[in-house]
């Protein structure tokens, strides 16, 4: 710990020197999600798929249904705008963070 380097951190008008542990400095770096993607939140079953390629969704419409942990998911559209990629079907798993359906960023 001798050779790690001394930050300084200023929190509430405060001076603060720290080291930081070799796990923060590697950690993936935070960037804004895409609002025109949209990603499964938790693994599970596609048990329903209401929409495809092309369609174009209002805000509130259902869009598919995701069985996870004994739960039903209903996904609902979160804005207006037209479907450009559906990668899901009906009876297929999907993990964590996988890719579901992409809106048009034209929209």
């Amino acid at each position: 710990m001798a050779t790690d380097k001394i930050v300084k951190l200023i929190i509430d008008d405060t001076d603060y020197q720290t080291t930081l542990t070799k796990k923060y400095l590697q950690r993936k770096k935070y960037s804004a999600p895409d609002p025109d993607l949209i990603s499964a939140y938790i693994p599970g079953t596609i048990i329903e798929l209401y929409v495809k390629a092309g369609d174009r969704v209002k805000k509130g419409d259902l869009m598919f249904i995701l069985e996870a942990m004994k739960m039903k998911n209903n996904v609902h559209a979160h804005r207006d705008g037209t479907l450009e990629a559906v990668y899901i079907q009906r009876g297929v798993q999907v993990a964590k963070n996988q890719q579901l359906l992409r809106f048009k960023k034209s929209d």
